[in-house]
């Protein structure tokens, strides 16, 4: 029986010994007529062997004409691995012997293309960049197609999508942020750009609450999911819509925007904006009670006196009918900030003066200097009224008498009289105040049948005439028979 088997085992080996065939390395198949062979370096029997080119009875992998290396095209910048010299040449490649990475003209790196990203070749990079018309921008340091992608707008926000614990989750993050959580933690992750994590269709533990937080840097309120994340800006109407707790949805197409009072003490809606008074607060008490979570769009308007102001306002501060050129007085700033009024006094003895306008009912206001310095010497109306320069008045007393300050009939006059320290011996007052002295000697003759008749500077009899000069006085600041701010008469 052993020589029996024997024989079969031996008549077997022979058998399968004279049909085997030879393999060649053909260096190009014969076209067929379906369309198949014509093949660059294949193995196949010696009959599909293309016997216009070299033929050779061994593995492709072990002759000149087809070993494999890297296929170079210069246009386009792209670099085939593992392909045949012949195959490479005949497609208008250059072909190098080595893998890619050997060859300095395939090394890889960062192309930015707008807001596009790409890890290719530099030549790739300036091919991309003129079909799209836009600068080359390629980055060497970039060795890491991860860090490519993320340089390619890194600040873009969406959902980290990674598992932790054998359970998927979820952060929501900026794209860099995201890619790096993958470097460092080496765990796989896949960004979904405006995704929140409380979409249903990413599957993961995230899901919508009816808890709200507020943002530093942020005016909103916003909604938080069951892992943490921000989501949208607080809605109530929104918290069980499924698409509200998927994407992001932007300020503008959020709830009350452009609201005239920033939705403020809103029960509802969390679209606060700093810019018309409102912003993200705990509630407190006098605020509306939110519908959901405990944070409110808080009011910051103010009322003072019984008026309303808006945050940001300015204004001076109303004097309630008393002359401001009084001795003792003084202008006030006053803001409304945060809800609060605070004020600010603008530079003792007038050297400031408050200034208000109002530009489509919104209060503004400023303590500027008070530019009286040089109105005593102008000499005409034109001169003395340039506001660009100064701010005095030009005043025509009607007399042309001897006086420091009068000048062709007129005088040039702060129009907002300065303060000093009158009450101290060596100060300026006695020299400021001594140019307002005027004297006017008025000459009388007697009549034949009785009386005086006045015949000389008659006008200083005039009652107009002493309010003038009074009010040239007072011009030059807190000089002549006046009253204090408060009212006192002065003394000495």
């Amino acid at each position: 029986m052993k020589k029996i088997f024997l024989m079969i085992a031996l008549a077997v080996f022979l058998i399968s010994f004279v049909n085997s065939e030879v393999s060649y390395c053909c260096e190009k198949t014969i076209p067929r007529d379906d369309g198949l062979g014509g093949a660059w370096c294949q193995n196949a029997p010696e009959e599909q062997c293309d016997s216009n080119f070299r033929k050779v009875p061994t593995s492709c992998e072990a002759t000149s004409y087809c070993k494999k290396g890297t296929c170079y095209d210069s246009q386009e910048g792209t670099c085939e691995p593992n392909t045949p010299q012949k195959d490479c040449e005949d497609s208008g490649g250059v072909w190098e012997e080595g893998e890619p990475d050997e060859l300095p003209q395939c090394q890889l790196g960062c192309c930015l293309i707008g807001d596009e990203a790409a890890f290719v070749t530099q030549t790739r990079c300036k091919r991309l960049s003129s079909l799209y018309g836009l600068e080359t921008n390629f980055k060497t340091n970039i060795q890491s197609e991860i860090q490519c992608i993320a340089s390619a707008t890194p600040d873009v926000k969406g959902a980290c999508v990674f598992e932790k614990e054998f359970e998927k989750t979820c952060l929501f993050l900026t794209k860099k942020e995201c890619l790096d959580l993958e470097i460092s933690s080496q765990t796989e992750v896949d960004f979904h750009e405006d995704y929140l994590c409380s979409a249903e269709s990413l599957g993961t533990n995230c899901g919508p609450t009816e808890e709200t937080t507020c943002v530093e840097g942020r005016d909103e309120i916003y909604f938080i999911d069951s892992c943490g994340n921000l989501a949208n800006i607080y809605d109530a109407t929104k918290i069980k819509n499924k698409n509200y707790w998927s994407k992001v949805v932007g300020k503008e197409e959020s709830c009350g925007f452009g609201n005239q009072n920033g939705n403020a003490n809103s029960a509802n809606c969390g679209n606060c904006d700093y810019y018309l008074g409102s912003t993200c607060k705990v509630k407190s008490s006098g605020d509306a009670n939110p519908r959901y979570g405990e944070n409110i769009c808080k009011d910051l308007n103010c009322v003072y006196e019984g008026k309303k102001y808006k945050h940001g306002e300015t204004w001076c501060a109303d004097s309630e009918g008393i002359d401001e050129t009084l001795p003792g007085s003084r202008s006030f700033r006053l803001v409304c900030y945060n809800g609060e009024v605070s004020i600010e006094p603008c530079a003792d003895f007038r050297q400031e003066v408050c200034l208000e306008s109002d530009i489509d009912g919104f209060k503004t206001s400023a303590c500027r200097v008070n530019r009286w310095q040089d109105c005593y010497s102008r000499e005409n109306k034109k001169d003395c009224e340039n506001t660009d320069q100064r701010d005095c008045e030009w005043i025509q007393t009607g007399w042309n008498g001897p006086a420091p300050l009068i000048k062709s009939g007129g005088a040039c006059l702060p129009l907002y009289a300065p303060g000093f320290d009158f009450w101290a011996e060596e100060g300026d007052a006695n020299s400021l105040c001594s140019m307002g002295t005027v004297s006017c000697t008025v000459v009388f003759e007697e009549k034949i049948l009785g009386g005086t008749k006045c015949i000389k500077n008659c006008e200083c009899l005039s009652v107009s005439w002493k309010n003038n000069m009074q009010r040239v006085c007072n011009s030059i600041g807190d000089c002549g028979d006046t009253k204090n701010y408060l009212g006192f008469s002065g003394y000495n």
